[in-house]
């Protein structure tokens, strides 16, 4: 029997967690199992790296992540064509995100591909949306749903969510952390040498830092507002943005609005992201909406206290008074006063990361592996496309 070809269709290689996870899972899949074949738009940092991996790679020139009808039809096109014309019909296709997800799916139902996985790291429609523009991508994801076999949620909150909306049942949704290499955080070492260097700052100041894309979702504006009021009590306080993205010219403007230039350092897109955890006292999270963020449980690997706002899976991820704090999104106030609670006694932001510290092992990126090849190999059984109790496929067999 010869390996089962599986497909992942990912709307853009952006620096992030879906798109890192994805990465990773097409580069580790079993390979006397899975034969897996990557589909994306075009762009994105991490496209090199997607480059450079053993794993045939399609790019469908259409594939964006606005809505723009005529290019949406074009990239279902695409994605079908593709699909279509590989070597071996994918006998799962598996797909990442709002975008991909809606377009992939319907893509790979008209294909005639037999088993249809979507993995939801967060929801299309977000509070703040429009009303009917808000409706109309639910009717979407419902809609959707019809031509989808099994969900894969990052957080149990997002399967509620899911259940809530009628997207599907329980029993159609798998819970699957979303995971990182846990050695790399837990044994990285801190630059704060030569980080507080590159910043031209003292060295003993309170280090606050955030990881995110320069997006709404992330509301990186809200940070500088925290920022702000940490600031006025703690004028020593030096706050790190590790990320870029579309907001990046908002975030100049307001950061100079509140006169922060010399105290508040937007770095970009970095890759020693463990090293400043590391360098940091204390990470910061002000998402309005989540799946489940990985910069959680990487900076408790870390052993560095988060100070996050409560929502979606987040909550799943932080024990509210142990290994960190969670404020309401939006609440710049509380949030500031949870940092400036933590800067003031580092003894407590110690203890916090130290608890944070033994309670991540289920993050860990080969647990998700198994966890995503057993998924596959016991759908691929009820669907009948393998014999009762074998695996797909061993090579030479």
């Amino acid at each position: 029997m010869r390996c089962v070809p599986v497909v992942h269709v990912i709307t853009q290689l952006e620096f992030g967690g879906a798109q890192q996870n994805t990465l990773y899972t097409v580069s580790k899949l079993d390979r006397d199992l899975f034969e897996p074949v990557l589909v994306t738009g075009p762009g994105g940092y991490l496209m090199r790296e997607a480059r450079e991996l053993d794993v045939p790679l399609h790019v469908a020139g259409s594939l964006q992540r606005r809505i723009r009808p005529p290019a949406d039809l074009a990239a279902f096109r695409e994605i079908r064509g593709i699909l279509r014309s590989l070597p071996r019909p994918p006998a799962i296709v598996h797909t990442h995100g709002s975008k991909a997800g809606i377009l992939g799916r319907h893509a790979a139902r008209r294909a005639g591909v037999p088993l249809i996985i979507h993995s939801i790291h967060g929801f299309g429609f977000t509070p703040g949306q429009p009303s009917l523009f808000r409706k109309a991508l639910i009717e979407a994801e419902r809609f959707t749903a019809r031509s989808t076999d099994h969900f894969i949620a990052v957080s149990h909150s997002n399967k509620a969510a899911g259940v809530g909306y009628g997207f599907f049942t329980p029993e159609r949704c798998s819970v699957i952390r979303s995971g990182f290499d846990l050695d790399l955080f837990r044994n990285a070492r801190s630059n704060r040498d030569d980080l507080t260097g590159e910043l031209a700052v003292p060295h003993d100041s309170p280090l606050v830092l955030m990881v995110a894309c320069l997006k709404p979702q992330k509301a990186p504006l809200d940070f500088v507002g925290v920022a702000h009021e940490v600031h006025l009590r703690r004028p020593d306080a030096h706050f790190i943005l590790a990320g870029d993205g579309e907001l990046r010219d908002d975030l100049s403007r307001e950061i100079e609005r509140f006169g922060l230039g010399k105290v508040f350092h937007s770095l970009g897109w970095r890759e020693d992201v463990p090293r400043l955890m590391k360098a940091g006292d204390v990470v910061i999270l002000t998402s309005r909406w989540e799946g489940l963020p990985r910069v959680i449980p990487q900076a408790k690997a870390a052993g560095r206290p988060v100070v996050a706002t409560a929502v979606d899976g987040s909550v799943e991820a932080i024990v509210d008074g142990v290994d960190g704090y969670l404020c309401p999104p939006g609440d710049v106030r509380a949030l500031a006063d949870r940092l400036l609670a933590l800067l003031s006694d580092p003894a407590a932001a110690r203890r916090m990361g130290e608890a944070g510290s033994r309670s991540v092992d289920e993050f860990d990126r080969d647990v998700m592996i198994k966890k995503q090849e057993d998924l596959y190999i016991r759908l691929l059984d009820e669907k009948g496309l393998v014999e009762k109790g074998e695996v797909p496929c061993r090579r030479g067999t």
